[in-house]
């Protein structure tokens, strides 16, 4: 990495931050980076407003690393300092909505793209720019895989990890519970309260045990984070709602956990989706062990990414740290951006593949 490529990627994360691109409204934001690689002479593949960028004659014989990062947000927080369009300037930081989570590994991917742009590699380089991350949405990644799955064969998805390899990373099931009861009268021994109904089988669910622990991420984390019951205080509530979160492991899909705990409950359990796997590198794999030859530090991931959309090996490496994500005042250090753009330069050069 030079001071130039630097500059370049620092100008145009500012102008990114600038461009609100909430999730399922990226239009302009795509339409930004479209104009952007077609002034490079690059031609640009859109999919909806996902974004696709490839080197100039591929190699069929040799595998495909994708590079991919999302350029969609969540709202701002209400106690933001600043516009979170239109934040301050600094020598030193990158500031507004966006810039950590992913906007740098937006800027520091392209950077390294366009550096690999017109040179022989041992595998062909694409750049998927993907939409609707951080809601899950239908038009995102889910969507693109469906275009990409037969041509790309490894990733490295670009999120906030401080330029740490993470090797696994945890699915996400949402189960939305509701117990049924019978309406009565508060003041008399009338009805089912359908509120100690739920509590019965949130018992339950707090003692389950999956006995399957994965030598990666150990046991399937499951927690009751939120319950709604009644309508006031003199009636017996005849319904009450619960959300549980679980985060599982490569051991279970989510479908084999939703058969394992409706049994369990006389509540009613329904999964919001099942779509949000688990994911983790193999060991033996190339991208595994050019993060372990290069002394990148490698772990495992408590949060989600478009990682779980796919179906290739990949790992989870970009700048920035994810606790700043979805914060109020969201930065990046440009000494960061520049960390980033170096480690992908160098991970893609050293990266063998047989």
């Amino acid at each position: 990495m030079n001071k130039k490529q630097l500059l370049r990627a620092t100008e145009l994360l500012r102008k990114l931050v600038s461009i609100p691109s909430f999730s399922g409204e990226e239009e302009k934001r795509s339409s930004y980076l479209e104009q952007f690689f077609h002034e490079k002479g690059i031609v640009v593949e859109r999919i909806g407003n996902n974004l696709v960028v490839r080197q100039p004659h591929p190699d069929r014989a040799k595998p495909t690393l994708m590079l991919n990062s999302h350029l969609d947000t969540v709202q701002p927080a209400s106690t933001y300092s600043f516009d979170p369009f239109i934040p301050p300037v600094s020598d030193t930081y990158v500031y507004g909505l966006g810039s950590n989570d992913a906007g740098a590994s937006v800027a520091a991917m392209t950077e390294a793209f366009l550096h690999f742009y017109d040179k022989n590699l041992p595998f062909n380089l694409i750049l998927a720019l993907s939409t609707e991350e951080e809601n899950s949405g239908a038009h995102g990644m889910r969507m693109l895989w469906e275009k990409l799955r037969g041509e790309v064969d490894m990733a490295i998805i670009g999120e906030p990890t401080g330029m740490r390899a993470a090797v696994a990373e945890r699915g996400l099931l949402v189960i939305d519970g509701e117990s049924k009861g019978i309406s009565g009268h508060a003041a008399r021994e009338e009805g089912v309260n359908a509120l100690y109904v739920a509590l019965e089988d949130i018992d339950v669910l707090r003692s389950v045990k999956f006995p399957k622990i994965s030598s990666v991420m150990g046991e399937v984390k499951l927690t009751v984070t939120q319950i709604h019951a009644g309508t006031q205080h003199n009636v017996v509530p005849d319904r009450c709602n619960f959300v549980v979160d679980i985060r599982p492991t490569e051991m279970y899909t989510n479908q084999e956990i939703m058969d394992m705990l409706q049994p369990k409950t006389k509540s009613t359990l329904q999964a919001r989706s099942l779509v949000n796997r688990s994911s983790a590198t193999p060991t033996g794999h190339p991208l595994y062990q050019c993060a372990k030859r290069l002394g990148i530090e490698t772990y495992t991931s408590p949060t989600t990414s478009d990682w779980m959309r796919i179906t290739c090996p990949a790992l989870k490496m970009g700048p920035g740290e994810s606790a700043r994500s979805h914060q109020a005042d969201e930065y990046i250090l440009i000494k960061e951006l520049g960390t980033g753009i170096h480690g992908y330069i160098e991970f893609i050069t050293q990266l063998k593949t047989n």
